[in-house]
C-alpha cells in the first residue's frame, strides 16, 4: 500500500507546526548522532528518499556533496521543499519510495530520515538501494523504534491523574500493518522488530557499521525540557551501513 498522507489537507497542516518541520534539522534533537553516521560528503552522489521538506538535501549539499536527488511522494512537500531550495546540485523528484528505479551504481550514499516505516516491504527497498550503490557505498537511515511501532496506539500509559507511568509494548513480534492517529485518523505505518531491520540489510548485502537508540541529550534536554520522558524508551532507531 502506497500511501500519501502527507497531501491530506489536515495531516499537512498539523505536521507543518512541528519543531522539526518549521526549524529544520536544527529541530531535530536526534539530528547530531545522524550527522555522525554520514560519510565524507565532498564529491558524493547522494539519493534521499522519503525527503520531505528538504532540510536534509539542503544540509547535503552544503556539506560538499556533488548531486543530490530528494524523492518523496507528497506533492505539497516537494513544492515546500522547492520553494526553500535554491541550490542547483539539488533535484527533486516526485513519486513513491518503492516504485522509484535508478540505474546500477548511480549513488554513492543513500539516506533517509522517517519514512521507511510507512514502507511495507522493507526487504525490496533494501534490494534496490544495494542496487544503486558500488561497493562500499553507504546507506543510513532512520525509522521511528520498533517499541513505538508495536502497539497502534503509540501513547503513553496513564494513571488518573493524567501522568505518565509507562510506555506499554505489546504484540512485538507481530509484524506488519498499524493504523494509528497522528494528525489524522487511519495513518498506515508498519511494524518491525529492530532484528528485522538489521537481518534485512545483512541479507541484502549490507554490513552494518554503527547503530543508534537516541533518546534526548543533556544538550538537547536544555533546549526542550519538554521532552524528558524521551529518555524513558527511544522513539527513533538510527542504522549505518555500507554496501559489501
Amino acid at each position: 500500500m502506497k500511501q500519501n498522507i502527507y497531501d491530506d489537507p489536515g495531516f499537512f497542516d498539523g505536521y507543518s507546526k512541528l519543531r522539526r518541520s518549521t526549524e529544520g534539522l536544527a529541530g531535530a534533537p536526534e539530528w547530531p548522532l545522524f550527522q555522525a553516521l554520514l560519510p565524507d560528503l565532498k564529491g558524493k552522489r547522494v539519493l534521499d528518499l522519503g525527503c520531505g521538506f528538504g532540510a536534509l538535501c539542503r544540509y547535503l549539499a552544503e556539506a560538499g556533496a556533488a548531486k543530490v536527488v530528494g524523492t518523496d511522494l507528497s506533492e505539497k512537500m516537494l513544492a515546500t521543499a522547492a520553494e526553500r531550495t535554491s541550490d542547483p546540485r539539488i533535484e527533486y523528484r516526485r513519486g513513491a519510495i518503492e516504485d522509484l528505479r535508478f540505474e546500477a551504481g548511480a549513488f554513492d550514499l543513500v539516506v533517509s530520515t522517517l519514512a521507511f516505516h510507512y514502507v511495507e516491504r522493507f526487504d525490496l527497498l533494501a534490494a534496490e538501494v544495494h542496487k544503486v550503490l558500488p561497493a562500499g557505498g553507504a546507506f543510513c537511515f532512520t525509522v521511528e523504534h520498533p517499541i513505538f511501532t508495536a502497539r497502534p496506539e503509540q501513547a503513553w500509559h496513564l494513571d488518573a491523574e493524567s501522568r505518565r507511568l509507562h510506555w506499554p509494548v505489546d504484540d512485538y513480534q507481530v509484524e506488519g500493518e498499524r493504523r494509528v492517529n497522528w494528525f489524522a485518523d487511519g495513518v498506515v505505518k508498519y511494524h518491525r522488530q529492530l532484528s528485522t531491520y538489521v537481518n534485512t540489510l545483512i541479507d541484502a548485502g549490507f554490513a552494518i557499521t554503527r547503530m543508534h537508540e537516541p533518546g534526548i541529550t543533556d544538550e538537547a534536554l536544555k533546549q526542550y525540557p519538554e521532552m524528558a520522558d524521551e529518555r524513558r524508551r527511544p522513539i527513533f532507531l538510527m542504522i549505518g551501513s555500507v554496501r559489501r
